[in-house]
């Protein structure tokens, strides 16, 4: 089954954001990125994290590890 973004999370500069995605009945969160000079759009930076129940852990999941989520 394909992840679905439920939610997108943009740093101040909406260079960086944070997807929370479900895939069936878990959510997970991955942070991306993108280069407004190259114009392919947004990369990911690794791969999903974490197989939460809810959306809200899984936002609290990657607030926890992503450093400008903090500010």
């Amino acid at each position: 089954m394909k992840p679905v973004v439920v939610r997108s999370i943009n740093d101040a500069d909406i260079l960086r954001c944070v997807d929370i995605l479900r895939t069936g009945g878990v959510f997970s969160w991955v942070e991306c990125r993108r280069d407004p000079e190259d114009g392919s759009g947004w990369r990911r930076i690794g791969v999903p994290q974490g197989a939460f129940p809810t959306q809200d852990a899984a936002e609290a999941a990657a607030r926890a590890a992503v450093a400008w989520m903090d500010g």
